[in-house]
């Protein structure tokens, strides 16, 4: 990863030092365990869904993996000519 990071152009230094340290550690896992909760399974990963009257998202549709943007397109078009 460092390697990566330093191709990147990212400060090496500071890198390793916040990877070494496990700082943002606790984060990842909240993020990682919330995405496995309404399961997405691998990176990428999208939830797409409206707004409800209490302001919550509700997610209808996921998408999983690296898909042209016509899968988008299309999701979205059904969801906006459907009812909710």
């Amino acid at each position: 990863m460092i390697k990566h990071a330093e191709a990147l152009g990212l400060d090496a230094v500071q890198f390793k030092e916040c990877l070494g340290t496990g700082k943002h550690a606790a984060q990842i896992k909240a993020a990682m365990a919330e995405g496995q909760k309404a399961g997405i399974t691998g990176t990428p990963g999208f939830l797409l869904g409206f707004v409800e009257a209490d302001g919550k998202v509700k997610a209808t549709k996921r998408i999983s993996g690296a898909v042209p943007y016509a899968n988008f397109k299309a999701a979205i078009d059904e969801m906006l000519s459907s009812k909710r």
